[in-house]
């Protein structure tokens, strides 16, 4: 496009020294107007370094937005020193050094002005500008969006940063805008960015997403304050305040984060006001270092993707949360380390999968009327020095209301626990605590649980319907006054005994309370299966499809053990044959089905007294707190005792970031178990080839512990046939003419993702083959023998997008 003229439009009378007119560039036009003149700029490219010094109004042709392009080959495209109006324009730049748009100075109005430009800003504001700023976009890969600094300040209005190759806005050098309304997206650095002392952003009604840093970062005593913004999809934290930073949210949501929504450190201050924070990876709130504090009332945090705390308190950090909901999360708030504290009034903790309040390393929390609903352990104090309050809660729904131990001490006053599944109180390994006017109502096991001879203080607590008692501690136990319990729920109670008088101990109305439980008997022993012959196991794994290679490796394992035996019966050495495997492989591959012939191979030979099975995962060995892991990692390997342990997705006990994963503890169990009781049991871990190889690779205690390592290969589109075969004759039907050939098709079009079942997803093809049968055989009205029992094509479920296939081999014949 060639440059146009430029219409100059004077609104003064004097004309002595400049007149209406056109004329043939910008920078002529600006030189001759003057105060509230009028430059219509044709459409047109110029190529010119424009400067706005004088009170005019610079603007393209009406109804022609973009038809005018300020594109400069280098430098400052538009620079504005007044109090001017300048809109409808289009700026280009391409100076890396220099902003593409720069207020300098006045009260500019920039109106409807289109930024596109590969320059260190789009539009800089600095000085004492103070422009008003509506309806501007800026597209500007190359560097910052909005920028203000050195004292600037101004409004910007519905505007939209759409690119930036830095911070979408950034504040510094005592900068002070405000945003409305605006939108900041597809931002390099953060969203928003205020840094340094007396700087400060104001947002209201904005937008912050698909930021590839943080979405708000405020930093080294800036000031912020946003209200009814919202930030989401962003690549690192949603939130970040860094020294002294202060920041008020209000009515905001935070969302969609990956990592923490909101992350402080170093003395920052958050105050957060109806505000909501979901679907975040990490920490909804991560709170570190002394003298940093969040204020939280009225806010929600909830549906975390990730396994950490909702809130995260520590270093000596503090937390406030005030009529606040969290729930939907794995654990809702730790607090640790010395100095550390959290406060919490009036507010709910539901849905929690771990521990809904855990406290350890020092730590203090005070929590007042909370209701803890659904957790696996409402509050855990965990260690020496760590402590607090907790008032008036209730806490109903968990597998064990609170936990105290290694020397915690809290106090607890007039709480209530409600139907837990395993104790309400737990006291052990030295914890000590204060319990007064305390209850626990429909206990699944006990309901006051003292172990270890912890010093606890029961004053005036009451249990009810408690299945295996209202309390149980130990002779030298804790110090109890005033305590009852109705011995109710069909527990057979105990002969009462008067308690011992110490200097230490009061017993009040606990004369009535049952001492001791015996210990409980051991679960019946898994009877043994049938007993086969090696000869008749081995042929029922030889009838299995595919799997050639495990079978030979099976069968080798077996012909040493049947050959060790035989030597050891002559009177001879025998090789030591270690005997716990590792399965890798897919899912639907038949790991379980060989595992569970493997050891009755095993006692069929005499190596092993039953040779049952029992798989077990992560779930049924790692448990809530330290010792429960343990406890059900013996269980289960009792359960297996003369048999075999079958881990499922072993890896799970180690993930990759396993910083305070209980997994550790049950590998650790695991490979002792293993080495004190190595003849009465077998192990073996399976799940996918590349996780189990980290696995072994991260656990190098566990890797010595196994013999060797068979790999269970995908079935081929063929194997999958003879397995859908197998199906079909063993529920007396059979494949019509042309069936085989579509599902060989069918199985080898079909997306072999993670999702893949192998053998599991040719048993689901058969069983929706046989769904769509009936459907379509219902409607006849006498079917016969071959309409109730042949499978046709026809039959097979849909698989969209079917790509083109080579010609098909021969297919094998059924068995």
């Amino acid at each position: 496009m060639a440059q146009g003229t430029v219409q100059v439009t004077h609104t003064g009378t004097s004309r002595w020294r400049r007149r209406t007119g056109e004329y043939a560039s910008l920078a002529a036009a600006l030189d001759a107007a003057g105060d509230g003149d009028i430059l219509t700029v044709a459409p047109g490219t110029y190529r010119e370094n424009l400067v706005v010094e004088r009170a005019v109004t610079l603007r393209g042709p009406e109804g022609s937005p973009g038809s005018v392009r300020i594109a400069p080959v280098d430098g400052v495209p538009l620079t504005v020193r007044a109090s001017a109006l300048v809109q409808d324009l289009h700026v280009e730049g391409q100076d890396s050094a220099a902003p593409a748009l720069l207020v300098e100075d006045g009260a500019p109005e920039l109106n409807d002005i289109r930024v596109m430009t590969r320059s260190a800003c789009g539009i800089e504001v600095r000085g004492g500008a103070r422009p008003t700023v509506r309806r501007c976009t800026v597209d500007n890969p190359g560097g910052v969006g909005i920028g203000v600094l050195d004292g600037g300040g101004g409004v910007f209005e519905e505007c939209e940063v759409v690119a930036a190759g830095q911070s979408g806005v950034s504040v510094r050098g005592g900068g002070r805008p405000r945003l409305e309304r605006c939108r900041v997206h597809h931002a390099s650095g953060a969203g928003l960015s205020v840094t340094g002392e007396g700087s400060g952003l104001e947002a209201v009604g904005c937008e912050v997403y698909e930021i590839k840093g943080s979405g708000v970062q405020v930093t080294a005593r800036a000031t912020a304050q946003l209200t009814d913004c919202g930030v989401h999809r962003t690549t690192s934290d949603g939130v970040t305040l860094d020294t002294d930073a202060v920041l008020t949210l209000a009515d905001c949501r935070i969302h969609d984060i990956p990592e923490n929504a909101v992350d402080l450190r170093s003395r920052a201050v958050l105050t957060l006001t109806r505000t909501t924070v979901r679907e975040f990876g990490r920490n909804g709130l991560s709170v570190w270092d002394p003298g940093t504090r969040v204020d939280a009332n009225q806010c929600e945090i909830h549906d975390s993707t990730g396994d950490y705390p909702a809130v995260w308190v520590s270093d000596g950090a503090t937390a406030v949360l005030e009529s606040c909901r969290v729930h939907d999360v794995p654990d809702a708030l730790f607090v640790l380390d010395r100095g550390s504290r959290v406060d919490v009034v009036d507010s709910d903790l539901t849905q929690v999968r771990n521990t809904a309040v855990s406290v350890s390393d020092g730590a203090t929390a005070q929590l007042d009327d909370v209701r803890i609903r659904e957790a696996a352990t409402g509050a855990w104090f965990r260690d020496h020095g760590s402590g607090g309050v907790l008032a008036n809660c209730t806490v109903d729904g968990t597998q064990t209301g609170v936990i105290v131990t290694k020397g915690a001490d809290p106090t607890i006053e007039r709480c209530t626990v409600t139907a837990p599944a395993e104790a309400g109180f737990y006291v052990s390994a030295g914890g000590r605590g204060s319990l007064d006017r305390c209850k626990v109502t429909g206990s699944g096991g006990y309901g006051f649980h003292v172990i270890d001879g912890c010093r606890t203080t029961l004053r005036r607590c009451r249990t009810e319907r408690c299945a295996r008692g209202g309390y149980e501690f130990a002779e030298d136990g804790p110090l109890v006054e005033d305590c009852t319990s109705d011995e109710s729920a069909g527990v057979r109670p105990a002969v009462p005994e008067a308690a011992p008088q110490t200097a230490t101990q009061t017993v009040g109305l606990l004369g009535a309370m049952p001492g001791p439980r015996p210990a409980q008997p051991p679960a019946a022993a898994v009877p043994a299966p049938a007993s086969r012959s090696p000869k008749a196991v081995l042929g029922e794994l030889d009838t299995l499809v595919g799997l050639e290679s495990v079978k030979r490796e099976v069968r080798a394992l077996t012909d040493m053990i049947e050959v060790g035996r035989r030597r050891q019966e002559a009177g001879l050495k025998a090789a030591s044959a270690r005997r716990h495997l590792v399965f890798t492989g897919s899912p639907g591959t038949g790991k379980t089905t060989v595992a569970r012939l493997y050891g009755e191979i095993l006692a069929a030979l005499g190596v092993l007294e039953r040779g049952h099975l029992v798989e077990v995962s992560r779930v049924d060995l790692v448990g809530e707190h330290i010792g429960s892991t343990a406890i059900r990692t013996q269980e289960a390997f009792d359960r297996a005792r003369g048999g075999v342990l079958f881990i499922d997705e072993a890896y799970a006990l180690s993930p990759e970031d396993s910083g305070r994963d209980f997994g550790r503890e049950a590998i650790d169990t695991l490979v002792k178990l293993m080495e004190d009781h190595r003849e009465a049991v077998v192990v073996i871990v399976a799940g996918y080839t590349a996780e189990m190889n980290r696995f072994l690779s991260v656990n190098p205690g566990v890797a010595s512990r196994f013999s060797r390592t068979i790999t269970f290969g995908d079935y081929a589109p063929e194997e999958l046939l003879r397995i859908v075969g197998q199906q079909a004759e063993e529920h007396e039907y059979t494949l019509g003419q042309g069936t085989g050939e579509a599902l060989l098709k069918y199985f080898t079009a079909i997306p072999k993702g993670p999702a893949f079942g192998n053998g599991r997803t040719a048993r689901q093809t058969f069983e929706a083959m046989v769904e769509r049968h009936a459907g379509r055989v219902a409607q006849l009205a006498a079917p016969s023998t071959d309409d109730l029992t042949l499978l046709y094509p026809e039959d097979l479920p849909d698989l969209p997008d079917l790509p083109d296939l080579p010609d098909l081999p021969d297919l094998p014949d059924l068995p």
